[in-house]
C-alpha cells in the first residue's frame, strides 16, 4: 500500500496545506467536501497541487515532517517543479 505526501492549495501561490495519506483519492475527496472540519475547510484549500508516494509509512511521515519546516518559498519551487501551472492533480487521479 503507498502512502502518500501531498500539497493542496486554495489557489495559485494561495494558502498552503501538508498532509500525508495511505489513500489520498479519498484524501483529497475528503477535503474537497470539507467533509472533515480543520484548516483545509476553514481556508478552503482544495486543490492538489504536489505529492510523492512512499512504501513505507515512516519514510512518509519522516518527508511531510521535514516539509513543514521549509520555508514557503522552497514549497513553492517544489510545486512548480511537479506542476507548473498549479493544475488540480485530483482530476489525474480519478480517471
Amino acid at each position: 500500500m503507498p502512502y502518500c505526501v501531498y500539497l493542496l492549495a486554495s489557489r495559485r501561490y494561495g494558502t498552503l496545506y501538508l498532509g500525508v495519506t495511505n489513500d489520498l483519492s479519498r484524501r483529497i475527496h475528503e477535503h474537497k467536501t470539507k467533509a472533515i472540519p480543520g484548516f483545509s475547510a476553514k481556508y478552503d484549500v482544495h486543490r492538489l497541487v504536489w505529492y510523492e508516494t512512499y512504501e513505507r509509512i515512516d519514510e512518509a511521515i519522516a518527508r511531510e515532517k521535514s516539509l513543514k519546516k521549509w520555508r514557503r518559498d522552497w514549497k513553492i519551487r517544489l510545486i512548480e517543479e511537479m506542476n507548473p501551472d498549479w493544475s488540480d492533480l485530483y482530476v489525474i487521479l480519478n480517471r
